[in-house]
């Protein structure tokens, strides 16, 4: 049975928020006032400590409990906010916590931020050596992975150039390679990595699977919901500063997205038809199965509903169809008439119109934009705020570093074409 390496019990951290107050014009003579009052306040009840009437109390984490045996992959998922920044600084013993307590057992390399851990005014040559020096590390054994650490970081040019004058994705390159390479028992990576370009996020996530198959334990922070599936097999989801779900990381993960979900969408809209004669009212996905009326997993075949109601006849009907990135690329258009199919007549009433497709997309936000048109112009065109929620698809294995705007799946098919001539035939 593995070691348990972390043990966090009870933990909180509490902050103080000052809040600023609308003041009017302040003279030195008023700053000098100030000064005398708060002397003699202290004169007068020593020991005591004035609270600032202003400060709000702040729990970036309460009462947080877990445990990591070694060579546990473990993700730590939340929003912003949520307190994972927090804990990782804890655990770092970057920051102390409030109350509770924490137990580590090995060597704790720590990647929090561009910056941490590194001298501005230092080489990078300079910064290994040092880095592996707190790191409790001999001057020999930083030798020896020495050129292992540069080639990794790709800054051989710069080796002897002071850190500040690295550009961030550079400062990052180097400060992952240190960290990974030193032979931590406990590897603490946050956000960080997203600073690097795709081809380098890839070869730190492959760094931490060997770092992890070599039965070290990694603590992984992230947003990039499929690169955490593909290194993590454990799931902390903290919300609010509380852990919400612990556990496999399959089920974390959708514990999570649910509640993106909930939070980013909301109930469908409906919208009164009384300014007009024909009108969208409403849109929802169909057989998804997510269960939720505005969000599919990535490369599931989805049915697009749309409620369109009409106050009088209309002919020569057209229905159009897209949906575009939140960077504001159109990736998919279509229409009722295509494929050969005529145009559409209506009678007065409530009709759904519904398109069926597969959505090869990669993980994100995506709007919808929808029209109804005829020989008189567009009678109605709709972008209705509650967005479509496309979430990783759990049975891909493909990390989101190589996913396009399109991840339709492929069909794979091993043939053999030749035979080896084995010699005397």
């Amino acid at each position: 049975m593995s070691e348990t390496v972390i043990r966090v019990e009870n933990l909180s951290k509490k902050y103080i928020i000052g809040h600023q107050k609308q003041e009017r014009y302040t003279a030195l003579r008023d700053v000098l006032a100030e000064g005398a009052k708060s002397i003699g306040r202290k004169l007068l009840k020593p020991g005591k400590r004035v609270s600032d009437p202003g400060g709000e109390e702040f729990w970036a984490l309460k009462e947080v409990s877990f445990e990591i045996k070694q060579g546990d992959r473990v993700g730590i998922i939340g929003r912003n906010g949520a307190g994972k920044s927090t804990l990782l600084k804890i655990l770092s013993r970057i920051t102390e916590p409030t109350s509770g307590r924490i137990s580590i057992k090995g060597r704790v390399a720590s990647l929090l931020e561009v910056g941490t851990g590194f001298h501005p005014e230092l080489t990078g040559r300079e910064n290994i050596y040092l880095n592996g020096a707190i790191l409790g590390m001999s001057k020999a054994e930083i030798k020896k992975k020495f050129d292992e650490i540069v080639a990794f970081a790709e800054v051989e040019k710069f080796l002897d150039t002071p850190v500040k004058r690295y550009s961030s994705g550079m400062y990052v390159r180097l400060a992952f390679a240190v960290a990974a390479h030193l032979e931590p028992e406990i590897l603490v990576v946050d956000e960080v990595l997203a600073v690097g370009d795709a081809q380098f996020q890839n070869k730190c996530l492959g760094k931490m699977g060997e770092v992890a198959r070599e039965g070290r334990t990694v603590l992984f922070v992230s947003h990039n919901l499929s690169a955490v599936q593909s290194l993590c097999q454990t799931g902390i989801y903290l919300d609010s500063g509380k852990i919400n779900t612990i556990g496999n990381i399959s089920t974390t993960l959708a514990a999570y997205q649910q509640t993106v979900f909930d939070n980013s969408t909301g109930k469908s809209e409906t919208i009164e038809v009384a300014q007009g004669q024909v009108k969208f009212t409403k849109w929802q996905l169909a057989g998804s199965l997510t269960q939720h009326e505005h969000s599919c997993y990535s490369r599931e075949e989805c049915k697009f509903v749309l409620t369109l109601v009409t106050r009088r006849q209309i002919t020569g009907v057209n229905i159009g169809f897209a949906i575009w990135n939140s960077d504001e690329k159109l990736i998919i258009a279509a229409s009722s008439l295509d494929g050969g199919k005529t145009y559409l007549s209506l009678e007065e009433g409530v009709y759904e119109f519904v398109f069926k497709v597969r959505l090869p997309l990669k993980s994100d936000t995506y709007h919808l934009d929808v029209s109804v048109n005829t020989d008189e112009g567009q009678l109605d065109r709709w972008q209705p705020a509650t967005q479509l929620l496309v979430l990783p698809n759990l049975q891909t294995n493909l990390p989101e570093i190589w996913q396009g705007l399109l991840n339709e799946e492929v069909e794979f098919e091993l043939q053999n074409v030749s035979t080896p001539i084995l010699e005397g035939n």
